[in-house]
């Protein structure tokens, strides 16, 4: 990277001006205590950082939203947007906290609260401007006084300029600016100088030149501002920047910025709020614990509004955003609707392995506003069951993971052309799409053998059981993933208690928690299988549930002691109810 430099007095004049901020900022949030702390940096000769800035040429201003800097402080300040038009334009995307407070120690003020008053009391808010005592000698510690920042200066912000007296002499650290040269300097000295308070002594006299000198230095000859500047056009590439130079603090995520460029396009009231909202929303109020994130959201808007679907800035365009806000309802409501259809068949952010996956189904609904697919229709509830089906494929063979982008632009297109002859969810039409582009997305035999092997509480293994299951009625039922023998019969101290060898124990611990011996039950099914023996529950059903849990037809295999063959034989069942799902037959 290359650096250049510029005095702050050069820079200061161009803020507001030629220094701009991008709609990617953070809150300024520094303290009257340092950015005291700031100018006594400088003043002591110390580095305070290089700045990031951004040269934009006119086509990328026409996007990207200019604000200025905060210049008077107060609780309620906002960096107000600026046009750009026919100028010159450089945005601050390093260095915005240190920017600001060197505008409000030069050439603004900074509203302050009174100790113990209230924040919503306007009396309680007095607006000071930045002085340094011109006979306080930096050499000099003072406990009392010097903050825990180490600052030696006497800087204060004041609401006015206090009197004079043999042991303070204030000046405002702003009035710098005005003399820019040596010339004017000297005449600054001689005029200060003059209008010291009687009493103070020569070394005093020698104190206060040597503070106006090294302030003017600062501010007028040392190049402090060290600076690289950034012409790539590309916000994708500025977005990677700033987070990357704001790393420390709070983090923001690509959702934060991008919230912060949409919200400044956004014509009435706050993208940023409206998204933390619903996303808050989605997550707590479904009555699922669902793990929406802001950046699922607006990649959803990108693909409910027909819009490139890779997630970046370049893709929020002015247009783009205007269309988003227009279609936000629909889009909330779609994306509410896949939730609850989600959560109805058990799918949570416990067991959903990848958020991109239902980007199509995010779509499919959103163009089928006329459904919310409760199952209250013939229509919503076989397509309610064709979605379910083809999600739990996709999440079983990892359908998303790695170019997403490509599998969603796909699966968009193949909905979008079946929409248009007709209104039931394409699954076929997804399978063979996929397919086609090189991406399974359809459990196969290879897959099969997979799912044979998935153990007890891990996420995927909810959803390779919810396959098992095509004619279940999710609609109003908690279902559980329920070990068949039950897993307090295969403790080895209860194995132990059957004199049965080690060798076999562990054979029977291995098998416990495998999919052979887990099934789904509804909660009180469940409740009632665990008050009673297993072997008094297990006879007491009949074949037809047997059948619909792939259950072997065999009572010598329904005990722990034979817990092994028990599963392998009802992995024979599991593997030909899969593969006469996905259409093949058993070897």
């Amino acid at each position: 990277m290359n650096y250049a430099s510029r005095t702050i007095g050069t820079v200061i004049d161009d803020v507001n001006r030629t220094y701009l901020l991008p709609a990617i900022q953070r809150p300024f949030v520094w303290s009257s205590s340092q950015i005291i702390a700031l100018f006594d940096s400088l003043l002591k000769g110390y580095p305070i950082s290089s700045f990031m800035f951004w040269a934009i040429d006119e086509a990328t201003k026409a996007e990207v939203r200019s604000y200025k800097f905060i210049e008077n402080y107060s609780q309620d300040a906002r960096n107000e947007p600026t046009s750009t038009v026919g100028r010159k334009t450089i945005l601050v995307l390093d260095g915005q906290q240190r920017m600001t407070s060197l505008l409000i120690g030069l050439r603004g003020t900074f509203s302050e609260k009174a100790k113990g008053a209230r924040r919503s009391n306007p009396s309680a808010w007095s607006i000071k401007t930045l002085y340094i005592d011109l006979l306080k000698d930096p050499a000099e510690t003072d406990p009392e006084n010097d903050s825990e920042l180490g600052v030696t200066y006497g800087f204060a912000f004041h609401e006015r300029r206090p009197a004079d007296t043999h042991r303070h002499h204030w000046f405002k650290v702003g009035a710098i600016l005005d003399y820019a040269t040596e010339e004017r300097l000297e005449g600054l000295i001689t005029k200060v100088k003059s209008e010291l308070h009687h009493g103070v002594t020569s070394y005093d006299h020698q104190i206060a030149e040597d503070i106006l000198r090294r302030l003017h230095r600062v501010v007028w000859q040392d190049e402090a501002i060290n600076f690289h500047t950034e012409t790539d056009q590309s916000p994708d590439r500025v977005l990677d920047i700033f987070v990357r130079a704001n790393d420390g603090g709070v983090k923001l995520s690509k959702a934060d910025l991008l919230l912060s460029m949409i919200t400044s396009k956004w014509s009435s009231g706050s993208a940023r709020d409206e998204i933390y909202k619903f996303v808050d929303y989605i997550n707590r109020d479904l009555g699922a614990p669902n793990k929406v994130s802001r950046d699922f959201v607006l990649k959803a808007c990108l693909v409910a509004c027909d819009y490139d679907v890779v997630y970046n800035v370049r893709n929020f365009t002015t247009q783009a955003i205007a269309e988003i806000e227009q279609k936000w309802e629909s889009i909330k409501r779609a994306i509410e609707n896949t939730f609850r259809l989600l959560n109805r068949h058990g799918i949570t952010g416990e067991n959903l392995g990848s958020l991109n996956a239902i980007m199509p189904l995010v779509y499919y609904i959103y163009n089928t506003p006329d459904f919310d697919f409760r199952g209250s229709s013939e229509f919503e509830g076989a397509n309610a069951a064709a979605m379910h089906h083809w999600l739990l494929n996709s999440l079983l063979v990892s359908a998303f993971v790695g170019h997403s982008d490509q599998t969603i632009t796909t699966a968009r297109a193949t909905i979008r052309e079946h929409l248009r002859i007709a209104r039931d969810f394409p699954v076929t039409k997804l399978f063979d799409a996929m397919a086609k582009g090189g991406r399974l997305s359809q459990v196969d035999e290879r897959t099969i053998e997979e799912l044979l092997e998935m153990q007890y509480g891990r996420p995927r293994t909810f959803v390779a059981l919810s396959l098992l299951y095509p004619g279940l009625d999710w609609n109003g039922s908690n279902w559980h993933v329920d070990h068949i023998i039950p897993q307090a019969d295969a403790q080895k101290n209860v194995l132990r208690g059957r004199n049965l060898p080690e060798h076999r124990i562990a054979e029977i611990i291995a098998a416990a928690n495998s999919l052979g011996n887990l099934q789904l039950l509804r909660a009180d099914e469940n409740i009632e299988k665990s008050a009673i023996p297993f072997r008094s529950w297990i006879t007491g059903r009949d074949r037809e549930f047997l059948k619909c849990h792939m259950i072997p037809d065999q009572a010598d295999l329904w005990d722990v002691t034979t817990l092994p063959e028990f599963v392998r034989e009802r992995e024979k069942l599991i593997r030909q109810s899969l593969l006469k799902l996905v259409g093949r037959k058993a070897a």
